[in-house]
């Protein structure tokens, strides 16, 4: 009787299944909800065109979901390299490096689109809290709390140093004020708003707890590091 093939498997293999399984799941679920407009700058696109690509918002959300299969391929890439080196946790690791690229530099991309007045317009500022987040409208809000909510989600898991809620928010809202400065200094007819930075920090946040069971134990574990070779014997 073979017993071994009753075994149940391994509770952090069951955990990574069941994440992998849920996130291609809403990635796909929101895929199909826009589809429709995805598609129209799919000719665009194929073709290798700027214009009407990487400069709207359709654009840059399709060639992001586009881009997932290679993602992939290089966070694989990454888990064979290091399990080959003993680094026990390959896996998270890999994952986190390049979910934080992955999924970060598409949404700064559109923070840094150039407004039809770039150049022409003077450079605005808000600093008044919470007087422009009545303005931003739902898409503004939930758009605003992803510019970085990857980076708060994978950065914990891959740096031990950052795994609490006060330096995710300190991250957080440091790369946001950058983003803002970036946008005023390069007077992309875009308000550099303080609401902008706060509602940034908190999707970070929001994001970092999310993922808390996993970067809690990387905060606990030093095992990242690849594991010395045995001295010889005899």
């Amino acid at each position: 009787m073979n017993h071994d093939a009753s075994l149940p498997a391994p509770p952090g293999r069951t955990r990574r299944i069941v994440f992998l399984g849920l996130a291609i799941v809403a990635l796909a679920s929101g895929a199909f909800v826009v589809r429709g407009p995805l598609m129209m700058s799919a000719p665009r696109c194929m073709a290798g065109r700027w214009h009407g690509c990487f400069d709207t918002f359709n654009g840059v959300v399709l060639m992001t979901l586009v881009a997932l299969p290679l993602a992939a391929l290089a966070a694989w890439a990454l888990t064979l390299r290091r399990r080959a080196a003993g680094v026990t946790s390959a896996w998270r690791m890999s994952l986190a490096e390049v979910g934080m690229v992955h999924g970060t530099v598409p949404f700064l991309w559109l923070t840094m689109m150039p407004g039809a007045g770039a150049g022409i317009v003077p450079a605005r500022v808000s600093l008044v809290p919470l007087r422009d987040l009545v303005t931003m409208g739902t898409l503004g809000i939930v758009g605003n709390l992803l510019v970085f909510a990857s980076l708060g989600f994978f950065a914990p898991m891959r740096f031990a140093a950052l795994a609490s809620v006060p330096r995710i928010l300190a991250l957080g809202a440091g790369c946001s004020v950058l983003v803002e400065t970036a946008q005023y200094v390069l007077r992309l007819d875009r308000v550099s708003s303080v609401d902008d930075v706060l509602v940034n920090a908190a999707g970070a946040v929001l994001a970092a707890l999310g993922s808390r069971q996993w970067w809690r134990v990387a905060a606990q574990t030093p095992s990242d590091q690849p594991r010395p070779a045995p001295a010889p014997t005899g």
